[in-house]
């Protein structure tokens, strides 16, 4: 009988056939010291350019918030001088709502630290009439103020100059005259409806325009519909004969020309040295 081999001649445990290592270190485990070590130093090679980039992006983030910081703080100064001249107008104008304020330009701190802020804009609305010191209310107030400075004590503003629109609706200046007024059939007219003593009524137009003071004249009316009798005419004459004035705005502006719109009447302003109280408003109103 053949006798059988029990060597280990038909198994390999990690070395080859010649008794050297095959690459898997202990005998029948597959694990290799080098390429771990291979490995591992990869993972350590890797680890440096994340550290860069990591690095690159913390300082762009510090760039950028260096960057946005003066604009930050400038439109904080921004908005307190928006803020405190809101205030300032709704008191002097007794606006039921503070108006809107825009300091324009920038950087806003650099020209409030000079004292003159290179142009503000402003809206208001609803400027109440007060009596006869402001017989006709305003429905909006847009001014435009250029090189604009104010007091060390805050009780006054000035502009070196100044734009401004009053729109006037028709509604109040209806209420004012005691007629009927809307839009004429033409620009710069408007339409008026007058009711007869006896009954009736008739529809003239009449040319608006400004005049020295700062007022409305009505001038060269012409009936339009109806006939206008004798005492008409003079009712008419009463009512026309005296010009609105417009004194719900600051001081040194002046009238310089009226326009018709759909809804009532476009007043257009401009001055130089443009003052603007309005403690002395406020006390002058009450």
């Amino acid at each position: 009988m053949r006798r059988m081999q029990h060597g280990h001649d038909d198994y390999d445990y990690g070395y080859g056939s010649d008794g050297h290592d095959n690459g898997y270190g202990e005998p029948g485990y597959g694990y290799d010291h080098e390429r771990e070590n291979a490995y591992a130093g990869a993972d350590e090679g890797s680890g440096e350019p994340r550290r860069r980039r990591r690095t690159l992006a913390l300082l762009a983030a510090g760039l950028v918030t260096l960057a946005l910081l003066p604009v930050v703080v400038d439109r904080a100064v921004a908005a307190r001088i928006e803020s405190r001249t809101a205030k300032a107008f709704q008191q002097g104008m007794d606006t039921p709502l503070p108006p809107e304020v825009h300091v324009r330009g920038f950087p806003v701190v650099t020209q409030a630290a000079s004292g003159t802020l290179r142009r503000v804009d402003i809206t208001a609305h609803d400027i109440p009439a007060q009596g006869t010191t402001r017989p006709l209310p305003v429905s909006e107030l847009s001014l435009r103020l250029d090189g604009l400075t104010k007091s060390d004590d805050d009780s006054e503003a000035r502009a070196r100059s100044a734009r401004a629109t009053a729109s006037l609706s028709y509604t109040d200046v209806s209420d004012t005259l005691g007629l009927e007024i809307s839009q004429g059939s033409r620009p710069g007219r408007v339409s008026a409806v007058v009711v007869l003593p006896l009954g009736g009524e008739v529809t003239v137009e009449t040319s608006v325009s400004a005049v020295s003071g700062n007022r409305i004249a009505f001038k060269d009316f012409e009936v339009t519909g109806g006939a206008l009798p004798a005492a008409g005419s003079l009712i008419l004459d009463r009512v026309f004969e005296r010009p609105i004035p417009l004194r719900n705005i600051p001081d040194g502006l002046h009238l310089r020309s009226v326009t018709t719109t759909a809804d009532g009447l476009d007043a257009d302003f401009t001055g130089r040295s443009v003052t603007f109280r309005p403690q002395d408003t406020a006390r002058d109103d009450t």
